[in-house]
């Protein structure tokens, strides 16, 4: 079970890519959307992201994670999503390709200067959507962020689960909903989506 695959077609399944391969392939594709999730390890990313990965793969988009530790990757594969190295990726002199949509772990800003600076940059200049997940939030965002939800598809909490499964994560059940913080919503209605959307 793998879902529709993201990036170049000659990466072996389950590969980091290098972040110079990427930027090649994603020059070939400058009029794709992109998705970027910023996580710890695959498994956080497919816990907090997974559905919203998985059916914005299926709309089409560009989904790539950049994670700390790249040890497992098979999990974001089965969601289609292509794996940078966090590391390589922030240390890389370029930063000509940016995403149109990023998901954020909270721990990576507090921790890390360098994901702190992109994020703020990003709400401040309005170029890209921001989703955070989790309730511990920096201080420096409170007040300007908002809760959006993602209600995942039937076949994006299937996939879910399985990519959950191959990280050996315990068998439970997948929900309909992921909760983030978001900046504003940029791209709602832009591309004919609409699947962040504010709680009722």
């Amino acid at each position: 079970m793998v879902a529709h695959k993201s990036g170049p077609r000659d990466c072996v399944p389950g590969e980091v890519y290098s972040v110079a391969g990427w930027r090649a392939h994603s020059r070939k594709h400058l009029l794709r959307y992109r998705l970027a999730v910023v996580a710890s390890d695959a498994v956080e990313a497919v816990r907090h992201v997974g559905g919203w990965m998985y059916d914005r793969t299926m709309a089409g988009w560009e989904v790539t994670a950049l994670l700390a530790d790249t040890t497992d990757v098979r999990p974001l594969r089965i969601l289609g999503a292509a794996v940078l190295d966090l590391e390589d990726s922030l240390a890389s002199p370029v930063h000509d390709i940016w995403p149109h949509a990023v998901a954020v772990a909270p721990e990576l800003i507090a921790n890390d200067l360098r994901v702190r600076r992109g994020v703020l940059e990003s709400l401040e200049q309005r170029r890209t959507e921001v989703a955070l997940w989790g309730a511990d939030l920096p201080a420096e965002l409170d007040g300007r962020l908002d809760l959006a939800q993602h209600r995942l598809s039937v076949a994006a909490r299937a996939f879910k689960s399985a990519a959950l499964a191959a990280a050996g994560e315990p068998a439970a059940e997948v929900g309909g909903v992921e909760v983030f913080h978001c900046g504003e919503l940029l791209l709602t209605g832009l591309w004919g989506g609409a699947d962040l959307t504010t709680p009722a």
